[in-house]
């Protein structure tokens, strides 16, 4: 199969790495300079160093020459820039002549200003009869470039593209689970990022692991509760993309989210935060949309408002866990399901 990645990122770089063996991978990146010199090192020195490109793959910072290799009827485009690049990547394809057949995006997150998730937002820019998928769960990319064992749920609406896409993208070390709750798997994938700032800052402050389960599982109840409320299945929930992706993100020493949190509660200045890390945490970006659709929704997250808080309102990152240990007690039950706050 003909396979185009556009983003040269980590993730991105990962899954063209990983899928190559078994396909035709071309990894398109922006930087003209960074994609040269990936291409004459075979190396990906931007998007994850240290890590030597098949020989097989070929890379390009020239978006025609990607789009064309994912052109044929049996093609395959995966979508790995950010979700703030999103919008502006997927635009320039063109919707009323869409060159590629089949799209799966591989960004987890809320678009900042929208509150819009990944297939949404692709939905806009792309025709409606065009087969749109997610694809989601618990995957550091530096791991799957390496070729260890990971699983992965391919969401999509539409059942050809769930068993085609994931027969292809199911090699020896990749395992791809198929679900046609598109919504559920993004939901969880998106707030797992806000959650793991908060497991960060627990950690940072010498909270325990006691401190860190239930933090965890709260977290986990704040995803089902709007997951739930924008349509998606609670048991979709306590698979891949949400249970599993939360675990890894939340206690996981490759997770960016995770030192953002464990950073923040040593003191750090956000804005350094972010500049040290030298890539994107999605968690930053999309707390705000979260809370605000959240609030929409009528759905009660005090994990994620505590960390938009510590984020971007001057909250002390203890302050923030002293607040929601303060909580008053109620039924677990009506905590993981109920909506809106009871009386």
């Amino acid at each position: 199969m003909n396979i185009t990645v556009l983003g040269a990122g980590a993730w991105g770089t990962a899954m063209a790495i990983a899928l190559t063996r078994h396909h035709d991978v071309v990894l398109w990146g922006r930087s003209a300079d960074a994609m040269r010199e990936a291409n004459r090192l075979r190396e990906n020195r931007e998007g994850l160093p240290g890590i030597s490109l098949p020989e097989k793959m070929w890379v390009t910072h020239d978006l025609d020459e990607a789009i064309f290799h994912a052109s044929d009827d049996t093609a395959l485009l995966l979508v790995a820039v950010p979700v703030s690049g999103l919008r502006d990547t997927v635009s320039k394809l063109g919707k009323d002549d869409f060159p590629c057949p089949n799209l799966i995006c591989l960004c987890k997150g809320f678009e900042e200003n929208t509150g819009l998730l990944p297939h949404q937002v692709v939905a806009a820019l792309v025709p409606d009869e065009l087969p749109v998928g997610i694809l989601s769960g618990p995957s550091f990319a530096q791991e799957v470039a390496n070729r260890l064992p990971c699983a992965l749920t391919l969401a999509s609406a539409s059942q050809s593209l769930r068993q085609s896409v994931s027969a292809a993208l199911n090699v020896e070390h990749l395992r791809i689970y198929s679900s046609d709750d598109v919504m559920g798997v993004a939901v969880g994938g998106g707030i797992k990022n806000i959650l793991a700032i908060a497991a960060g800052i627990s950690d940072g402050l010498g909270f325990g692991l006691n401190a860190r389960a239930a933090l965890m599982t709260r977290g986990l109840a704040e995803a089902t509760r709007l997951g739930t409320a924008l349509g998606g299945r609670p048991e979709t929930f306590m698979g891949l993309t949400g249970m599993g992706d939360l675990i890894l993100t939340c206690t996981g020493d490759l997770s960016r989210n995770r030192q953002v949190g464990l950073l923040l509660a040593q003191g750090v200045p956000l804005d350094a935060v972010i500049h040290g890390l030298g890539h994107v945490a999605e968690g930053v970006h999309c707390a705000k949309a979260v809370c605000a659709l959240a609030e929409k929704q009528g759905v009660e997250m005090p994990i994620t408002r505590a960390v938009v808080d510590v984020l971007f309102n001057g909250e002390s990152p203890r302050d923030m866990v002293s607040r929601l240990m303060s909580r008053r007690a109620r039924e677990e039950s009506d905590a993981i399901y109920r909506a809106a706050p009871a009386p």
